[in-house]
């Protein structure tokens, strides 16, 4: 079993340091899977889940809003604009956001701002990915 070392860490904090055996991220053009022996890569993530297949065999599943992920060898880096462990995501928060947004969305008010909306309501179905994905492993 071959494994490398991974970072994960936001502006607010360092949110994982250790040994995994794989990363399955959501980069801007598509998902990404990093295993050890990876090409060097510099990639800008979009909102998704970030998962760590862990040296054990475990997966630790995160919610980034967005940053960068770094691979050289031996050692995978994410940088998160902001980054949350998927068990700390609040669902009815988020259930709220999204229906918030959808409600601008619809409504385009003369102070209304489209791109901000847009954004929000894209992170919010990001983040309920997060909690499906969790879903699924716990079941």
């Amino acid at each position: 079993m071959s494994t490398m070392k991974c970072h994960v860490v936001s502006a607010e904090e360092s949110l994982y340091e250790g040994t995994i055996q794989m990363v399955i991220a959501s980069g801007e053009l598509g998902d990404l899977g990093i295993t050890p022996g990876h090409a060097p890569l510099i990639t800008a993530l979009k909102p998704g889940p970030v998962r760590l297949i862990l040296e054990d065999g475990e997966e630790t599943l995160f919610f980034v809003t967005g940053g960068f992920l770094e691979v050289i060898p031996s050692l995978v880096t994410i940088l998160a604009d902001t980054a949350e462990r998927a068990e700390s995501i609040d669902e009815a928060a988020v259930m709220h956001a999204k229906e918030e947004a959808r409600r601008l969305l619809t409504e385009q008010q003369t102070d209304f701002d489209y791109s901000r909306a847009s954004v929000e309501l894209a992170e919010a179905v990001a983040r309920l990915r997060v909690i499906e994905q969790l879903r699924r492993r716990r079941a």
